[in-house]
């Protein structure tokens, strides 16, 4: 896809905002950056200030903008993310809030607090969730990917049977854990600091699962050390961390880059978010991926 193309689809999207029959007054409207699969802008009118994020259904990904709304709203319930003001048609409006992006060092300069906003995120969601329950399992997404890939002729199709080899051995590594309604989706962007607390953003992916998949992540897609690790699993568990959950992490640890970096790979088949380079996205993150699952071998020799 071209960049007119990808400015004509931008385009689309600002005019279904502007169009909302929720704005009192008129508008302004600003594109907002970083997103990598969902075109979002800054919309203030005479109330005040809201974020809008246009984006359907992606069935590829397992994404489901019904089941993200519950989400928001059970989130905004519990303390987490900002108001849901509107939802419809793979339109969400939610307040915007004057807080900085994180960065990947300020995960890391932060880890206690991104550590206890997911606790509270596994503690206080579940309850909160109406409707069917959906499951974020990422061994199972990774297959599907990899069925994704090899149908439509990806370059890295023939990388997949050795890649699912591997995700079947991570998976044979993880421990019985409670089910719990997780975020799945922690990059440092999803975390925004406002000077006097921190927010969870963004729960496309949010879904039932273990706390392993969460936990994993911060450390994989924040280029955390031993040190920062000890204390995602001590600080979360509140105990010194076993080998079999030292296992279970580093394995998740993998899986979790992996997919990444296979999401990249999809996303390059059916997205186009403005100014996003998906091809250059997956190279990064399979370099993630093959760093931190030669460290595993290493240290599991599996």
């Amino acid at each position: 896809m071209n960049g007119a193309e990808i400015d004509q689809i931008g385009g689309a999207a600002e005019a279904r905002v502007r169009a909302l029959p929720i704005w009192q007054g008129p508008i302004t409207l600003t594109p907002l950056k970083g997103g990598v699969s969902n075109a979002s802008f800054k919309v203030s009118d005479s109330a005040g200030a809201y974020v809008a994020r246009v984006g359907g259904d992606y069935p590829f990904h397992q994404v489901s903008r019904a089941r993200e709304a519950i989400a928001s709203r059970a989130a905004f319930e519990a303390g987490l993310s900002p108001e849901m003001v509107f939802a419809g048609d793979g339109l969400m409006v939610l307040r915007h809030i004057n807080a900085r992006t994180y960065a990947e060092a300020d995960v890391r300069a932060n880890a206690g607090a991104c550590v206890d906003i997911l606790k509270r995120c596994h503690r206080d969601m579940g309850a909160r969730i109406t409707g069917q329950g959906a499951i974020f399992w990422v061994f199972q997404i990774l297959r599907d990917y990899g069925h994704t890939l090899n149908a439509h002729g990806h370059r890295h199709a023939g990388d997949v049977p050795r890649w699912l080899e591997i995700v079947d051995r991570l998976e044979a590594a993880q421990l019985p854990l409670p089910i719990v309604f997780g975020h799945h989706d922690i990059l440092p962007t999803n975390f925004m600091d406002d000077g006097q607390r921190l927010w969870l953003i963004d729960w496309e992916y949010g879904a039932f699962g273990t706390a392993m998949f969460d936990l994993a992540s911060i450390a994989a897609n924040n280029s955390f050390d031993a040190a920062g690790e000890t204390l995602i699993l001590e600080r979360y568990f509140d105990r010194a961390p076993e080998e079999a959950l030292w296992r279970a992490f580093h394995a998740m640890k993998a899986a979790s880059a992996l997919r990444e970096a296979v999401w990249g790979m999809i996303s390059e088949l059916f997205l186009a978010a403005p100014g996003v380079d998906y091809v250059v996205y997956a190279k990064e993150y399979l370099g993630r991926f093959e760093a931190v699952y030669a460290d595993y071998r290493m240290r599991y020799g599996a």
